[in-house]
């Protein structure tokens, strides 16, 4: 039997089990990002090694050149006036001759691998750069979904508390929950936090193809990674799009909205949304606006999954003590005298709307489309 209150331990631990293995997959890229930046500061100390070296030897190949001109001179003057010159003389010019062409050759060598070591620091350095902003960029990321995973989903908490559900719903949405939470930390633990571990191993590959295969091969590896890490960029922010959009603290709802229904066109090609608002818009309470975020969202979703929606209309109709929504699109629609009893989706639409204090109304036919009715009190305690 369904007690008055819920017991939240099952999804406590569930939810900080999520966040735990979240975090450790936040600190696995933040070390990658930290020992790059100690391997890229051990390169510098070595590149300015090398430079002030190439110096050196550029400095010292100078004082040869002009020393090699006059032990040239010299051996042109003995050569010249062979019979002047003692025997000593003599191999005393050409002795010096020869040890000063044979350093200037060995500083010429020493010069062109120097130049060739800098030339491969400056690349490596600028890959593995590249490689920590990367994971920067990605611990940023990762950290705006733990704060909106924390956030809210800590605030289902309290909501399930106070209400009196069904008993088949109460375990539906625990298990919805735990599987989604699952499906959201597999997703960053297996993809972008997976991918960054590969970063420098791969940055290794990339320099021993460089090597042994040319540049071609190397510019082949380097687009690969490249596209490995665009795309796990591309599953983070849709991600945390599922979450929580950014932009509805700062924004409010209409403007959100507006925002996510239009990435819901770009990702379903052939659709089109409706948007529309009428009247002023009130800011309500953070809580209201979450819940009339994910009423919206549900719906859009039900039209394009189950109700196979090329069109869909969304009207705002802002009132003094309250404001309606109503979403309906050109679908295949459904019966509702015979809706199946276990659809969660419908389910949660309804008990989220009575946490509000509001109305739902619902119409359907096969092939005729749907339509959704929300009826939502302004609240004026919540209000922002």
């Amino acid at each position: 039997m369904l007690n008055d209150k819920v017991d939240l331990k099952s999804l406590d631990l569930v939810f900080n089990r999520m966040v735990k293995m979240i975090d450790e997959s936040k600190n696995d890229i933040f070390t990658i990002s930290e020992q790059s930046r100690r391997t890229f500061e051990e390169m510098k100390l070595e590149l300015e090694e090398v430079r002030s070296n190439i110096e050196n030897v550029i400095s010292e190949n100078d004082v040869l050149e002009a020393k090699s001109r006059l032990s040239r001179s010299r051996l042109a003057e003995v050569s010249k006036n062979f019979k002047i010159f003692s025997e000593e003389e003599i191999h005393k010019a050409y002795d010096q001759a020869n040890k000063i062409q044979i350093r200037y050759s060995i500083l010429q060598a020493e010069e062109k691998q120097l130049r060739e070591k800098r030339d491969d620091l400056e690349r490596r350095m600028r890959s593995l750069l590249d490689t920590i902003e990367r994971a920067d960029h990605l611990v940023n990321q990762v950290n705006v979904v733990l704060n909106y995973l924390t956030f809210d989903l800590k605030h289902i908490g309290p909501a399930l508390e106070n209400a009196k559900m069904k008993e088949d719903y109460t375990i539906k949405i625990i298990e919805a929950t735990e599987e989604e939470r699952k499906r959201i930390s597999r997703e960053i633990h297996d993809g972008p936090a997976q991918m960054l571990a590969n970063v420098l191993l791969r940055t290794d590959l990339i320099n021993r193809t460089y090597e042994e295969r040319g540049v071609e091969q190397a510019i082949k590896e380097l687009s690969s990674l490249k596209d490995m890490v665009r795309d796990a960029l591309h599953e983070v922010r849709r991600i945390i799009y599922d979450l929580r959009p950014m932009a509805l603290d700062d924004l409010g709802i209409v403007p959100t909205l507006k925002k996510y229904l239009k990435s819901v066109e770009e990702y379903n090609e052939g659709t089109i949304v409706h948007f529309n608002s009428i009247g002023e818009q009130v800011r309500i309470g953070t809580n209201y606006e979450v819940a009339v975020f994910r009423l919206v969202q549900e719906c859009v979703n039900n039209s394009l999954k189950h109700g196979k929606s090329r069109d869909i209309w969304i009207n705002f109709e802002w009132r003094k003590e309250h404001f309606n929504i109503t979403i309906k699109d050109n679908g295949i629609g459904f019966d509702t005298n015979i809706v199946k009893k276990n659809s969660f989706g419908l389910i949660g639409m309804r008990e989220r709307v009575e946490l509000l204090n509001g109305d739902m109304n619902l119409t359907s036919a096969e092939k005729q489309g749907t339509r959704i009715m929300f009826k939502i009190p302004v609240n004026q305690d919540e209000k922002k």
